[in-house]
Parts: C-alpha cells; structure tokens; sequence
C-alpha cells in the first residue's frame, strides 16, 4: 500500500517495532496508554486479540529511504464493546438494511476513554498520510467505516479537513487550579458542598487505612486483590472483564512506575482497590473494585484520593473515567470529549453525519447546564 511518498504498513501485532521506534513518535512528556508497553501488554495478556475482537492493525508510515514518520494504533473490530463511544445504533441500521457494520477500523487505545493523540506523527501531510491509509485500508477490505475516539485538538481538525464526521460527548474531570492541598481545593467549594464532601470521607475513612502504591511499592500480591476486585465489578455490571489478569502481572514487571494502586484496608484485610495511571497531563482513574461495602468508600478512593494524588503531583487535571454525573458534586466538571469517523455507506455516511450536527447541539447545550452545577463558590 503505497501513495507518491510515503511506504505504509500494517502491523498485525505492536513487537512488529521496537519499543524505542514506536515511542519516538509519541508527543514530549508521559503517555501511559500510547506506550510500547502498554499496546503490547494488550496484546501479550490477550486482551486485545483476534480472538477478543481486537484484531491489531497499527499502521507506520516510512518514507522512500525507509526512515519512519509516523504510527497509529488500530484495531479491526467485530463488536463495540470496550470502546465508550457508542455506535451501536448505526450497527443496527446497517443489519436491519442487510449489510455488515463489522468489521470496522477502530483508532483508539484499547478499554481506556482517555483523551489523547491518535495520530502520532508530528507533520500534518504525514498525518494525512495515516488517514488516507486508514481509509483505503477500510475499502481493499470491505469495512464498513474508519473511527477514532477520544480525539486531541489537533488531530480532531486534521481528521475533519478530510471528510471525517464528527462526534462530541462529554466526561467529568477534576481541573487543578493550582491548588496547593486537598483543602485548598475545597476552600473553593461552597459552604454546603464543601461540608458534604468532608462528611463523605470521614465516614468513608472510620476505621480503615488506604495506601497509594506505586513504583516499588507495588508487589505481585497486590495485583492479586486488585484482580479479585476488578471481577467483582465486572460481574455486578453484568458483563464480562475486558483485562486478564496477565495484563496485571505485565504492569506489575513493566509499568508500575507509571501506576497508582489506591488500596482500603480494614486492619490487615485489603477491602477495595483503585486503579490510575501517571502521565505528564493528568492522574487517569481506570478501574475500581471493593471486597466489602462500605458507604462512600468508592468516592473517597477513585475521586478524593485522586484529586488528592493528583495534586501533590503538579498534574493539570484528573480523568476519572466515563460516565457518571454524580462526579459533578464531587468536584469534576464537564469536558466535551470528541471522536471522527469515517463510513464507506454513503447513505449512512450522510444519515450519521446529520444526527451528529443535531447530538454535537444537545452535548453542548448539557455541558453549559451542567456547568451551571458545579460545587464552587459563585461569583458575586
């Protein structure tokens, strides 16, 4: 696959490059999810396999003397789930009309609604050069459609100039306005919401102990709970773990330096665990689970002790994740995520592409009253 000047390939598995070829694509400072490691952890503990439905298809892109230019993680698809951008409702169109929605081009990380970069080149024409590869991909192999989700800026509008629609949502973050403490943070809040969050952690903190691990601190037999946690919440919301539990044990051996485990004991007996990850940006809340109920413990571990990590980190904000209004009494505000895709049905091309214009209206308009809402002190 080939254009005037630039050599694609489609790596069917991320060790088709070295950790140091790929990473030197990655944008200055600390990018966990976009890592060499993190992509190949994926893959090595079966979590984002053929077999999952997380086919990889990486692109890289070199010039005529073989010198690389720039990547892209890609995975062919033949589902939505693990991608929090849902599309399931143009699957469904597309069945009802007699055709196939899968397999689709999915540009994402894997299981993880974190906004980053996608197109990891630093040239806007090399970018180009991965999105018309990603596009011609799609039609030699009769796929329906090119999606990335959880967009930058940047390569959000070099997807658009291309004929890519798109598609905003919204997630709660915490923004750190350089607040020097947890209680410099809540100085900011008004009376009543600041009293309540207080009594939320008092009584999530009444007779336990909670731990930050990271680096060295974290040993094997703490993965060893986590994992009884992160089943746990699995099967109370009916579906089944995207991770293995070898992924785990990969972090434990090549990321735990980029990873805070958030532990609850009570005395000796771990109780519930919260998974985040370090990058230069933001303190990232993945997964969460508990052993043993206890009132607001879920708050205090994967939004109080984030904000609290996160600002004795210097870090800008925290992404605790998808969904969940409930984090806006909690001190995290919404933020318009955003997504572009590309669909090869024209007719549905045109019908998704119409919807979207009305949807991007009602984000907005829920993110301005949202933001209405949130617990700090008005201006007078």
């Amino acid at each position: 696959m080939t254009t005037p000047t630039y050599t694609a390939t489609i790596l069917t598995r991320i060790s088709d490059v070295t950790e140091a070829q790929w990473d030197a694509h990655l944008p200055e400072g600390r990018h966990p999810f976009l890592s060499w490691r993190f992509l190949k952890a994926c893959e090595a503990s079966g979590s984002a396999t053929e077999e999952t439905g997380w086919t990889p298809r990486h692109i890289w892109l070199e010039d005529e003397d073989g010198t690389a230019l720039g990547c892209a993680p890609m995975y062919a698809k033949t589902h939505s789930q693990g991608e929090y951008v849902f599309d399931h409702s143009w699957a469904n169109a597309m069945t009802q009309a007699g055709m196939d929605y899968y397999p689709k081009l999915q540009g994402c990380v894997p299981f993880t609604p974190a906004t980053g970069p996608r197109l990891l080149a630093k040239d806007k024409d090399v970018k180009i050069g991965l999105i018309s590869t990603m596009v011609q991909a799609c039609r030699d192999w009769d796929y329906s459609g090119v999606h990335l989700t959880f967009l930058q800026d940047e390569d959000l509008s070099v997807l658009q100039e291309t004929g890519f629609a798109h598609r905003e949502d919204r997630q709660f973050h915490f923004i750190n306005r350089g607040y020097d403490s947890f209680d410099g943070f809540l100085a900011s809040l008004a009376s009543r919401k600041r009293k309540n969050i207080r009594k939320e952690r008092t009584a999530a903190q009444d007779g336990i102990t909670i731990k930050r691990l990271t680096g060295d601190d974290l040993k094997p037999e703490h993965w060893d709970i986590f994992w009884q946690c992160y089943i746990d919440t699995s099967q109370r919301k009916w579906g089944r773990p995207y991770l293995t539990r070898k992924f785990f044990d990969i972090m434990q051996e090549t990321m735990r330096d980029d990873i805070i485990l958030i532990m609850a004991f009570d005395g000796a007996t771990p109780i519930a665990a919260a998974l985040n990850y370090i990058g230069s940006d933001a303190l990232y809340g993945r997964n969460w689970g508990c052993l043993s109920h206890k009132p607001f413990l879920h708050f205090e571990l994967c939004y109080y002790q984030a904000i609290e990590a996160g600002i004795e980190l210097g870090l800008p904000k925290v992404e605790a994740g998808a969904q969940g209004e409930h984090k806006l009494a909690r001190g995290y505000e919404p933020i318009a995520t955003h997504s572009a895709h590309y669909l090869a049905h024209a007719g549905l091309r045109d019908a998704v592409s119409d919807y979207l214009k009305r949807e991007r209206h009602a984000v907005e308009y829920e993110i301005d009253v949202l933001g209405k809402h949130t617990p700090f002190k008005k201006s007078e």
